[in-house]
């Protein structure tokens, strides 16, 4: 409420967004103020780090190095502008990191922005992209197409005004492609042939969804669409857009040149040309399966879509509100039920908050989206519905959220009845294994008061932590009133002493 107050004062607030793109790291600065966003600063820097995976998607030392060096710019200029919120987004390279020093970095990475990574999914990435594009653009009335190659994946996402329609992920970008299809900088038509196959490949089971119905307006965005318009452009072509004979110019041109090392385009960086054969082949080749007649090319990009989200979250338009709603309607949640136990959660947590360190914004969110969706699984069958109930929340496409936040919510919901066991919790990242163990305490003695599933309003247990004990404080009278609930409490005390957190219930008058 004090947020909202502030801003309806017009008081303004500074916005960071970080993209750890698999080929390049972005980062724009933003001022939000009277209601509209402006852009401060932007910084961008070639880090490779698709390039660092090994066979087993282990990232190497040298790309971490590379990698923590420029978030540490980064940080300086965050902490200079005094960013109060800042969202670290990574993308298709994080999303296939595997082994411990994926965690390690992820923590250096933290300690040198000062602000955590989130780890999203493709089609997350897409949703983030379109409205990035979005905003960039002027309105057209009918449906939009947005396209985005990035150094490990490939953005397709169509449209109405701000809102995605239909989007897709693709496994393939313009460093891996450079890569595999192009050793040692070599252009070839062979080499050429078989990467626009391998995109066609790619693109065949998606296509037919984007063919359905063409858009108005086709736009590109991001570093690799910017780089063969800048290249065009300095040849006299596509003053009105990109179009597959443009591109088809190129990769003659490419191929004539026989390397990359003779390629001669000085208005790209060294380290944009060694990836713009792969980029060139999927363009062509997205284009000429879409159908796409030309491409402009939009300012916004991915960063500019985390900055926009961000702006939704700050006036109570957040995605993550909508993808629960959406959620709840889709798996027939009873939602009457959901909302007395977020009540209840909520208010235990305001309890304990300051004492169990929960005072967070995301602590709030994840408690009372996890009360919302803790019967999920209920669509699917009732016996270990929590389990079914987990399963969806952690593999679901869910706009808006990040990776770590959807595995904390299955988390929640996982544990939130029955005995639970340590694994679920010792399966997320370190820094939220603690405060996800809290929430999940909250969560599940929220469900256990509402058992009777009764609008009729519960007594309302004091709850204190203090020497590292839980204390629950009822009534006497009420519990001797609900023998099942105080049965219950007596055994959630044996459950949470398996978990190593202590709690007793106390009886007091009245």
């Amino acid at each position: 409420m004090r947020q909202r107050a502030a801003r309806a004062r017009g008081d303004s607030e500074v916005l960071g967004a970080v993209d750890l793109g698999s080929n390049s790291f972005h980062m724009v600065i933003g001022r939000f103020s009277h209601g509209q966003l402006v852009v401060m600063d932007r910084l961008r820097e070639s880090v490779r780090l698709a390039s660092g995976l090994d066979r087993h998607n282990r990232l190497d030392a040298a790309s971490q190095r590379r990698a923590l060096d420029c978030l540490a710019r980064f940080g300086e200029r965050l902490r200079n502008v005094h960013a109060r919120r800042v969202r670290v987004v990574g993308t298709n390279t994080l999303r296939r990191a595997r082994g411990r020093g994926t965690e390690g970095f992820r923590d250096k990475a933290r300690k040198v922005l000062g602000h955590p990574v989130e780890v999203i999914s493709g089609m997350e990435e897409a949703r983030l992209i379109y409205l990035g594009v979005s905003h960039s653009l002027p309105n057209v009335r009918g449906l939009q197409m947005a396209i985005d190659i990035g150094g490990g994946s490939t953005e397709i996402i169509q449209g109405r005004g701000f809102q995605p329609v239909t989007l897709e992920s693709l496994y393939i970008g313009c460093v891996g492609l450079s890569e595999a299809a192009f050793p040692g900088g070599r252009l070839t038509a062979r080499n050429f042939r078989h990467a626009r196959q391998a995109v066609r490949l790619e693109l065949e089971p998606v296509k037919a969804r984007f063919l359905q119905r063409l858009p108005v307006r086709v736009a590109g965005s991001s570093g690799t669409i910017r780089a063969v318009h800048d290249v065009l452009l300095s040849l006299g072509r596509a003053r009105k857009g990109i179009t597959v004979k443009d591109l088809e110019y190129l990769v003659e041109r490419m191929t004539a040149a026989g390397h990359v090392r003779r390629l001669d385009m000085p208005v790209l960086s060294a380290d944009r040309v060694q990836v713009l054969p792969g980029g060139i082949a999927i363009l062509v080749e997205v284009m000429r399966s879409l159908k796409v007649r030309r491409m402009v090319v939009a300012e916004g990009a991915l960063r500019e879509g985390i900055l926009y989200d961000m702006v939704g979250r700050l006036t109570d338009e957040d995605a993550r509100l909508r993808t629960v709603h959406a959620m709840q309607r889709r798996f027939r949640v009873d939602l009457a039920q959901g909302r007395r136990v977020s009540d209840t959660a909520l208010k235990l947590l305001r309890q304990v908050a300051g004492s169990w360190d929960l005072t967070r914004d995301a602590d709030r969110n994840l408690l009372a989206w996890a009360a919302a969706l803790h019967e999920l699984g209920l669509d699917i069958a009732h016996a270990h519905y929590h389990r079914h109930g987990a399963y969806l929340l952690e593999n679901a496409d869910m706009p808006g959220f990040a990776r770590d936040e959807q595995r904390v919510l299955a988390c929640l919901v996982r544990c939130h009845r029955r005995k639970p066991g340590p694994e679920p919790l010792d399966a997320l990242p370190g820094e939220w294994r603690r405060r996800a163990l809290r929430l999940t305490v909250l969560l599940r003695l929220a469900v256990l008061l509402n058992r009777g599933r009764t609008s009729r309003a519960a007594a309302m247990p004091v709850l204190r932590f203090c020497d590292a004990t839980l204390s629950l404080a009822l009534p006497a009278r009420w519990l001797r009133a609900n023998p099942l609930t105080e049965a219950d409490l007596v055994q959630e005390c044996r459950h949470l002493a398996a978990l190593g957190l202590a709690m007793r219930v106390v009886r007091t008058q009245g």
